[in-house]
């Protein structure tokens, strides 16, 4: 026992060792990196081909010819600015309303103190496991009856509030210190004046990590746009794309630009958060 010991110091004391070790977890993370990407990079090559190119065999990697013209093609074949647009704006509105609802939220059954507060955070928190087919009919039925049925606005509405989002930031608001919400009210600082100078400052990990789950999931949302928007200049861009495959089925070239397209915002929110996503993942989650 005492030899197996003296040896697990060794190896953990020797530089070269732990370098090896080191060495070796790299390889393996880069080589799984490199099989996650394959699919990514197939995608991104095939849409410079012509469609007789995409699936030939043998298997060709690079195009012939590089025909960037694709990339111009897509705009002119379904309205597809359009759906961008729409996406952009319910993604934006709609991160910008769950991170302020969440984080208010958050604040109140974090440092408030008021009869039922866990019993009511339990409850809500308990929405999370009831299924959106469960009450997707009652949703239809209240969105057509006030008028917003075929509406962005039906997308904002409804997805305005998360619960998920009120869990995330509440557990990082725990581990912020009582203390200095107390020296806050003693220095006649309000709760809204705590929640914007204090909270929020310290809580840009679990703000990066709320926005890039609610941007990316909105972005990505399909059924909600299939159900609650049926005009054309209301549909949104996944929603889109299937009308695109629908229509141009056989132009998997194209189909293949259309959706690198589609991907670009949601690569340049989370390249630009990582930082802060990263950390948030590794604290909110696990305080409190």
């Amino acid at each position: 026992m005492e030899q197996a010991l003296r040896s697990k110091a060794i190896r953990r004391d020797n530089p070269v060792v732990h370098r090896i070790l080191k060495a070796v977890v790299y390889i393996l993370m880069l080589a799984m990196a490199f099989f996650t990407l394959i699919p990514f990079a197939w995608m991104l090559f095939s849409s410079f081909k012509l469609e007789r190119e995409v699936f030939s065999y043998p298997m060709t990697w690079l195009p012939e010819t590089w025909h960037w013209e694709n990339y111009s093609l897509i705009w002119q074949k379904v309205s597809l600015l359009t759906y961008f647009k729409n996406t952009a704006f319910i993604a934006v509105v709609v991160t910008f309303l769950q991170t302020l609802t969440s984080s208010f939220a958050a604040y109140a059954f974090a440092k408030l103190e008021f009869r039922g507060r866990d019993a009511l955070f339990l409850a809500y928190i308990g929405t999370i496991a009831i299924p959106w087919q469960a009450y997707m009919l009652p949703q239809f039925i209240m969105m057509r009856s006030v008028g917003l049925y075929d509406t962005l606005w039906a997308m904002v509405v409804l997805q305005a509030f998360s619960a998920f989002g009120v869990f995330l930031m509440r557990q990082f608001y725990r581990g912020i210190p009582t203390d200095l919400c107390e020296a806050a009210r003693l220095d006649g600082l309000s709760e809204y004046g705590i929640w914007a100078r204090i909270m929020l400052p310290l809580s840009k990990a679990a703000i990066a990590t709320l926005v890039i789950f609610t941007f990316v999931n909105t972005w990505n949302d399909f059924m909600g746009p299939m159900i609650y928007l049926t005009r054309d200049e209301n549909k949104t861009i996944q929603v889109g794309l299937r009308r695109f495959i629908q229509q141009y089925s056989a132009d998997y070239h194209l189909i293949m630009a259309a959706s690198l397209c589609s991907l670009v915002p949601v690569s340049i929110v989370f390249f630009c958060l990582q930082r802060y996503f990263i950390e948030g993942i590794a604290t909110s989650g696990l305080k409190g």
